[in-house]
């Protein structure tokens, strides 16, 4: 059974930083493509970045580029979202996602698994 989990969320403050994490359980990791997503209330689910198979190849949104950096450790089947200088629209749900695919897709149905996702909360 896969499973991915996600941790690291919670409620920061303007300006703080959050590392963010998800362990993947039941599929060979390494052989994945790994993205973050994160949907806020009402909205849909928004891409944020991905990082190839051997952590080389990164891709980023306008809105994550410059203050959120993927990467991954294939040793321990965690992906990682490094994101700092939070801002209030940062406030969502982040999600972890696996690709089996062979290029990187920023569309959620491309997607094979997903994560039940980490509530991040920025104050102002």
């Amino acid at each position: 059974q896969v499973q991915l989990v996600e941790s690291g969320g919670g409620l920061v403050q303007v300006g703080a930083s959050l590392r963010l994490s998800c362990t993947a359980s039941g599929l060979p990791f390494s052989s994945y493509i790994m993205a973050w997503f994160r949907q806020a209330p009402g909205k849909e689910r928004e891409f944020l970045a991905s990082v190839a198979r051997n952590d080389v190849y990164t891709f980023y949104s306008n809105t994550a580029k410059g203050r959120f950096t993927i990467s991954r450790d294939n040793t321990k089947n965690t992906v990682y979202l490094q994101m700092n200088n939070l801002k209030p629209e940062d406030t969502a749900t982040y999600y972890c996602a696996a690709d089996a695919s062979i290029v990187a897709s920023r569309m959620v149905f491309d997607y094979d698994y997903w994560g039940q996702g980490t509530q991040v909360t920025v104050s102002s």
